[in-house]
């Protein structure tokens, strides 16, 4: 009989197998309550993006439908009743001027707002992927001419480039598309700088020297055996990079050169309540407080994924933890 089966028939428990570490990294995640907080914040802000049209169907409103008569045009086309026309029927009030429900324009706002955000982010983290790698892998020759491209990415003035080719797009080109091409075309040097350091460290490896022994090539390599190395450091900068994108995309519409009416949008909200902040003061402050709340929930969630993604960080996770919560876990990963 085997030296299992009798510590089994002794009554000894049987060995727990470790945690795998999507089931750690979700253990650590959770075990933050600020980071488990801002996660189901940002879930909800998902959510209400994509069910923007069941939303407003719901409201019985259209985010383009004027309504006149219910902005008083004597006073210069401020919304009548209390709070900016809050009431039964318009859940946020009404746009200043135009009488068109805030509401529906604030959930259709926030699609174009993620969105925007979104697949800037994925461009970004694209193109940091495939230079920094590229950079890595490559000679000498490569890598150096690639340095010096991302430093000169690096010293160029995003918002100053965004503003001069949003400036000279003609109008026809979507402005959502446009905005997140700039953004993820010019933001993408960060990334790239990880990657690079972190495959440069790889290298030395022996599990990557045994690869390139046996004669793979370089991008197989980087395919089957850097990449998910790389997915913690990446993930990371990404959900910390994402907030980001979102604010420029808010402070290029504030400038005017963003977003076009009529698609909704938070930072052309805000440019718009420019003139109204006294006379109706919730066209401005329902935008700026929706896009402060994504913005921060967003920053603690990308906080938690860098702890939780980091091993080192495990013994720092006493704040906004249980107790003794970190210490169960990495005994469960034992």
């Amino acid at each position: 009989m085997s030296e299992a089966l009798l510590v089994q028939e002794a009554g000894a428990a049987p060995a727990v197998a470790p945690a795998s570490g999507a089931r750690l990294f979700w253990r650590r995640l959770r075990a933050q309550r600020a980071a488990s907080a801002a996660a189901l914040v940002v879930l909800l802000l998902v959510l209400v993006a994509l069910a923007a049209p069941l939303l407003t169907a719901l409201a019985g409103q259209d985010p383009n439908a004027y309504h006149p008569d219910l902005v008083d045009s004597a006073a210069g086309g401020v919304p009548i009743g209390s709070f900016g026309g809050i009431s039964g029927e318009h859940w946020l009030g009404v746009e200043p001027g135009t009488g068109r429900d805030l509401f529906a324009r604030i959930v259709y706002g926030a699609r174009v707002s993620l969105g925007v955000a979104l697949v800037a982010t994925v461009l970004q983290i694209a193109l940091g992927l495939v230079i920094g790698l590229a950079a890595a892998l490559g000679s000498r020759g490569v890598d150096q001419l690639l340095g010096r491209i991302t430093d000169i990415n690096v010293a160029l003035p995003v918002m100053v480039i965004a503003l001069a080719l949003l400036a000279i797009v003609p109008e026809s080109f979507p402005r959502p598309v446009l905005i997140a091409l700039v953004n993820g075309g010019i933001g993408w040097s960060g990334t790239s700088k990880i990657v690079r350091a972190q495959a440069l460290a790889l290298k030395s490896l022996d599990f990557v020297a045994a690869a390139r022994l046996s004669g793979r090539g370089k991008w197989s390599i980087a395919r089957r055996e850097l990449l998910p190395s790389l997915a913690a450091p990446v993930i990371t900068y990404a959900a910390l990079a994402f907030p980001t994108n979102i604010i420029v995309e808010a402070a290029l519409s504030f400038l005017g050169v963003g977003i076009k009416p009529p698609t909704p949008s938070w930072g052309q909200m805000l440019t718009e309540a420019d003139t109204w902040y006294q006379a109706a003061p919730t066209y401005l402050l329902i935008p700026a407080g929706l896009l402060f709340v994504t913005v921060l929930a967003l920053t603690v969630l990308g906080e938690g994924v860098r702890t939780a993604l980091d091993p080192r960080a495990a013994s720092r996770l006493s704040v906004g933890t249980k107790s003794g919560g970190v210490k169960n876990t990495e005994g469960d990963a034992a």
